[in-house]
């Protein structure tokens, strides 16, 4: 016999293994099943390297990386990195890919919905910036005409499939990355 066990401990052993054995299937069995597509408010964050998307840094490099809903930013020098978790657009034929640059930048932005959104939506109208605007508290204009960096006021949708082709982030974020961003900085949509 093993030292440290006697008969007594071995069968509680054995039989609390043994017990356990045979409830997992049924404990396996009463976890709900959730489709292979439904994701919750999460990002993956999957390592991306700017070096496989850039011949250099530039001003700044910012690489949106719409499968794992994750945000990359570095500095000119490389010795600021930073990831930020997205939302991203809702359907493929809604997502832009390619390089790109940031040409505008604005505290306070006012949104029009774009015709494509309207022909979906007549209920959409123009907002001024507050609360209810979809762009949040700051925005970021990209070379390609509609498409933006920018806030959101609904955290609900940061981690999800949510937008109309615009990469956003929660307001606090995206002040930040606001900040650090000049007008000039490079960005890859993957």
């Amino acid at each position: 016999m093993l030292r440290g066990m006697n008969r007594r401990r071995a069968i509680i052993t054995s039989g609390a293994a043994l017990g356990a054995a045979l409830a997992a299937p049924a404990v396996m069995a009463a976890e709900p099943s959730r489709p292979a597509f439904t994701r919750r408010n999460l990002s993956s964050f999957a390592s991306v390297n700017w070096r496989d998307h850039f011949d250099q840094l530039g001003k700044a490099t910012v690489i949106a990386d719409t499968t794992s809903r994750a945000l990359h930013f570095w500095n000119a020098d490389g010795s600021d990195y930073r990831v930020y978790p997205t939302s991203v657009p809702l359907t493929e034929d809604l997502t832009k890919r390619g390089v790109t640059e940031i040409i505008r930048k604005r505290i306070g932005p006012d949104w029009t919905p774009t015709p494509s959104m309207v022909a979906r939506n007549p209920d959409l109208k123009y907002m001024p910036p507050g609360p209810g605007n979809p762009l949040g508290t700051h925005a970021m204009y990209l070379g390609w005409p509609a498409y933006l960096i920018h806030g959101t006021h609904d955290t609900r949708k940061i981690g999800r499939p949510s937008s109309d082709g615009c990469i956003g982030l929660y307001n606090e974020m995206i002040a930040e990355l606001f900040a650090l961003c000049p007008v000039g900085t490079q960005v890859k949509i993957l």
